[in-house]
């Protein structure tokens, strides 16, 4: 018994200067309940050229690192009323660019993407054109990792954290190091490769290359690359590792190979991934804010009116 204007200012949540008034409104709703009717979400994407999904783009959510962020970003969309739609790329430097094409086709408000830049200058270019294809739609994009692309970025120093911790560990004593350097093509693995090396550089220490081990950037990377380390030998008294997760695996490979942490080998992290509460002994490393740093990435795209 209303108007299709009245009911389309009720079920689209207008806030036109034509408000619905409350007897109006409640016979409205109470039909849509009895119905079960909701309106047609793409439908109304397409006549907006937006939604109220938000894209969350990760390499990993299994990893601890990306779930800790992953919290940060979920509060701040549902804070704002709209629904998360997650994205995984399994590390594949490409997959980043089709999974923010599709959220673009859905009309997406926004996207946060969340993990450490590849050095493959293809992949970076094709991901660069996707998010300026993104904004000129109308929606927003923000980073948690290196600032080269074209998006507001949360930007951790890897490299002063790195320098920073190998500066600890030296007035500890240690002077010689084994470092589980990660891939050779992730930026946060090299930035903190290269932060923790100045510092021993600065005081006149430098590991054996024979000491690097590079792997995956996984907890079973870190498990394969202490176990490679070991077979060759090594006389370091320090296994630094550039993630939390590598780290952990660093332990247990040491726990099942019979060697005792810190007694035979002292070990070290970055990140404090909340896993590492409840491991024993307690793991050396280095501290980001995570969640955070996701809501501060959610914030950049859906708080930026408000600022």
């Amino acid at each position: 018994g209303v108007s299709l204007a009245t009911a389309s200012r009720v079920l689209n949540g207008s806030t036109s200067t034509r408000q619905v008034g409350e007897e109006l409104r409640e016979r409205v709703t109470s039909s849509a309940r009895a119905l079960g009717y909701l309106p047609n979400a793409s439908a109304q994407s397409l006549a907006r050229n937006s939604s109220s999904l938000v894209g969350l783009v990760v390499h990993d959510i299994a990893d601890p690192y990306f779930s800790s962020v992953a919290a940060g970003v979920t509060q701040m969309v549902e804070e704002h009323g709209l629904v998360l739609v997650l994205g995984t790329t399994d590390r594949a430097p490409g997959k980043e660019s089709t999974i923010l094409a599709a959220l673009r086709s859905h009309r997406a408000k926004a996207v946060v993407l969340v993990g450490s830049r590849s050095t493959d200058a293809e992949s970076t270019e094709q991901l660069t054109r996707e998010i300026e294809m993104f904004r000129q739609q109308g929606g927003r994009v923000a980073c948690v990792s290196q600032p080269v692309l074209p998006a507001d970025t949360v930007c951790p120093d890897n490299h002063a954290g790195a320098a920073e911790l190998a500066r600890r560990l030296i007035e500890q004593g240690h002077r010689k190091f084994a470092l589980l350097a990660g891939p050779n093509n992730l930026s946060t693995a090299r930035e903190r490769m290269d932060g923790f090396h100045s510092a021993l550089a600065a005081a006149g220490l430098e590991p054996n290359y024979q000491d690097v081990m590079h792997g995956d950037f996984t907890r079973d990377g870190g498990y394969a690359s202490t176990e490679r380390l070991m077979k060759l030998g090594t006389e370091a008294t320090c296994l630094f590792a550039v993630n939390d997760v590598m780290a952990t695996g660093a332990i247990a490979a040491l726990r099942d190979l019979g060697m005792r942490v810190p007694e035979q080998l002292s070990v070290a992290g970055f990140d404090d991934i909340p896993t590492l509460r409840d491991l024993t002994p307690s793991l050396t490393t280095v501290r980001l804010p995570l969640e955070q740093m996701g809501r501060q990435a959610a914030e950049l795209v859906l708080g930026a009116d408000e600022v």
